[in-house]
């Protein structure tokens, strides 16, 4: 399941989509919004997608971390749109055989994920201001 939607989020629906019969586990990260940042109260967050584009960006990640890991499965679903405080903007699961190449994978997907942004985020604080240099 590879994914970038306004739909709510459901670690659930996507752990059910990627474990597998022959999966020792599946490891899986939930990102949210948190209420702080840079020093400041943050309102809400917002991403917008670029397009395509943003599909392609999660797919290389997917395809970059089945080659580095022994793993069976994996998704990763991020949303788009205004989110609140608390709100899950990202769900990343890695169905394996064992625990240590889950573990791996997934934070792999999570740092590539930070380091290439496959949507544009704004940031709105309640003192009024806003930002979207990440």
């Amino acid at each position: 399941m590879i994914a970038v939607t306004s739909e709510t989020l459901s670690p659930e629906e996507v752990v059910r989509a990627t474990k597998t019969d022959d999966s020792g586990c599946v490891c899986t990260y939930v990102g949210l919004i948190r209420d702080n940042n840079r020093d400041k109260m943050v309102e809400y967050v917002e991403y917008s997608d670029k397009g395509t584009e943003s599909v392609k960006v999660l797919q290389s990640i997917v395809d970059e971390a089945r080659e580095k890991y022994p793993v069976n499965e994996m998704s990763l679903v991020h949303r788009t749109g205004k989110l609140k405080v608390g709100d899950i903007n990202l769900v990343i699961a890695v169905a394996a055989g064992h625990r240590k190449e889950a573990f791996e994978a997934c934070a792999f997907a999570v740092d590539e994920f930070k380091a290439r942004r496959p949507t544009d985020k704004t940031e709105k604080y309640l003192d009024g201001t806003a930002s979207s240099a990440f």
